[in-house]
């Protein structure tokens, strides 16, 4: 393996090199060493996802924790999301095709996820009505930013119980059983 550096071009806004520029002279470094610190921390963030043989509900995860990010700077959908996940994910690790709907779903559109979460999920239909209940105005739009972090909550107890908790009496799953 090739451990020398190598030097890569990147296409920035003028927004973001003016940002990193501020960030390095503040922080007291070079505007490369901000870059390969975001580098590395996106590196880290999305591991599983460069690790081919990570497939299936292992992948829910580093969907879930990501946020909306991943899903707008990518232009995720559904259909591209369950390809990512399931593409040859053995039966039992594969994640239902709802569950692949309300990440995409939640990594877009907040509000209509907070109904599918609450539509699908029968053992916390009673907290998801609540919580769309407590963040949707009379108009249908999603409530304070307070109450979107309350939906994330509610999404990652959800697919956290039902794909990493599982099978293991509530505890945490380690990394080997994971993949």
């Amino acid at each position: 393996m090739d451990s020398r550096k190598q030097a890569v071009s990147i296409r920035m806004s003028a927004a973001d090199i003016r940002s990193v520029k501020r960030l390095a002279e503040r922080l007291g470094v070079r505007d490369s060493d901000v870059i390969r610190f975001a580098v590395k921390v996106m590196l880290g963030r999305l591991a599983p996802l460069h690790d081919l043989g990570v497939r299936g509900k292992s992948l829910v995860p580093v969907f879930v924790e990501s946020g909306t990010d991943i899903f707008r700077h990518f232009e995720l959908d559904a259909l591209r999301l369950d390809s990512i996940i399931n593409q040859g994910a053995d039966p039992d690790a594969r994640v239902d095709s709802d569950d692949i709907q309300l990440i995409a779903m939640s990594g877009i559109q907040q509000s209509y996820a907070k109904l599918r979460l609450s539509s699908i999920s029968q053992n916390y239909s009673q907290q998801a009505k609540s919580a769309t209940a407590a963040a949707t105005d009379k108009a249908g739009r999603a409530g304070k930013p307070g109450e979107e972090d309350e939906l994330g909550n509610s999404l990652r107890k959800y697919l956290y119980e039902k794909y990493v908790y599982r099978n293991n009496n509530g505890g945490l799953r380690s990394p080997v059983e994971l993949e």
